[in-house]
This record gives C-alpha cells, sequence and structure tokens, in this order.
C-alpha cells in the first residue's frame, strides 16, 4: 500500500513539473497582432482566415471513430472462444453486439447518418 502511494505521488510530482516547465517554455514574449494573425505575405488578410467546418462531416467522422474501436473490441471474441464456455461467450457476445446496434439505431433515428446539404 505503502508503496503505491509512493509510486503515486512521484508520477503526480513528475507530471505537474513537466506541465509547469512545458508552460513556461511555450508561453510568448511578445504578443503582436501580425505575428499571431495567419501568413499572408506580410500584409493584413483580405478575407477571414477560417473556412466553414462541416458540423455533418465530424458527426460521421465522430460515428466512425466509435465503430473502429467497437470492432477493436469485437476482434478479441474470436479469439477467446476457444478458450471460455460457450454459454458465458455466447451471451456476452449477444449483448454486446446488441448494444451496437441499439446505438447504430439510435443514431439513426437522429439522423445523424443522413448526409445533407
Amino acid at each position: 500500500m505503502f508503496m503505491t502511494l509512493m509510486a503515486s505521488s512521484i508520477i503526480l510530482a513528475i507530471s505537474v513539473l513537466v506541465m509547469m516547465i512545458a508552460s513556461i517554455i511555450s508561453k510568448k514574449s511578445i504578443l503582436d497582432r501580425e505575428k499571431n494573425s495567419p501568413f499572408e505575405c506580410g500584409f493584413d488578410p483580405k478575407s477571414s482566415s477560417r473556412i466553414p467546418f462541416s458540423l455533418q462531416f465530424f458527426l460521421i467522422a465522430i460515428i466512425f471513430l466509435i465503430f473502429d474501436v467497437e470492432i477493436a473490441l469485437i476482434l478479441p471474441i474470436i479469439v477467446i472462444f476457444n478458450l471460455s464456455n460457450l454459454m458465458v461467450w455466447t451471451l456476452t457476445s449477444i449483448i454486446f453486439i446488441m448494444i451496437l446496434l441499439i446505438g447504430l439505431f439510435h443514431e439513426w433515428n437522429q439522423g445523424a447518418l443522413n448526409w445533407s446539404y
């Protein structure tokens, strides 16, 4: 117990120290409007440098990321098939896949999968 507490406090101290050093080093000494603006040959920008961001694209990317992680969780289920009880394996697999299907159905009902312009 003491070793775990000591290791945790050392890790916490090192983390705080690294964050403080990074914060001190990363401070900009001169805050100039031209240096903080996007580079456009040294002249004032003629238009906004920010392009419109498609929220629909972001939602599709998040859904892809979620299902990509879920596939990574499904793959070990196949590997442990021979090592586990058939009833427990089947029940766990069905519950996990049902949760995925309910989530997909919910996203479909909310219109997150419809690409609109």
